[in-house]
């Protein structure tokens, strides 16, 4: 069973950074490695939907972000140690919300929820001066 765990939230001043990282597990009785899943980076602030930041392929040859970080979040993978990883940069308060990643079987990465079958817990992320 593949596992997400996230880390790297915390309480940010407007225009700081965080790196959030997703690592996973659970590769050890299945013929399948990291390499076979696409990643996705989401997340939810209070009283809103879940919406798609950004999401990477299976080998990290393409990423697609949503128009209100492009140029601030970069995701990128490192299939060997198993992780994710989402830097944010020149945050700003309207960032503020619990971030998920999600994993999903296959090479097409996608910024829609439903397309996840595998979900961590959620990093919190809060930016406030």
């Amino acid at each position: 069973q593949l596992r997400l765990v996230e880390s790297g939230g915390g309480l940010v001043q407007p225009g700081g950074s965080l790196r959030l990282s997703c690592t996973a597990s659970g590769f050890t009785s299945s013929i399948f490695t990291l390499k076979d899943y696409s990643i996705g980076w989401f997340r939810q602030a209070p009283g809103k939907e879940r919406e798609g930041v950004s999401c990477i392929n299976n080998d990290g040859t393409s990423t697609n972000y949503t128009d209100s970080v492009k140029d601030r979040f970069t995701i990128s993978r490192d299939n060997a140690k198993n992780t994710i990883y989402l830097q944010m940069n020149n945050l700003k308060p309207e960032d503020t919300a619990v971030y998920y990643c999600a994993a999903r079987f296959g090479s097409l990465p996608f910024l829609r929820p439903a397309m996840y079958l595998y979900w961590g817990q959620g990093t919190e992320v809060t930016v406030s001066s």
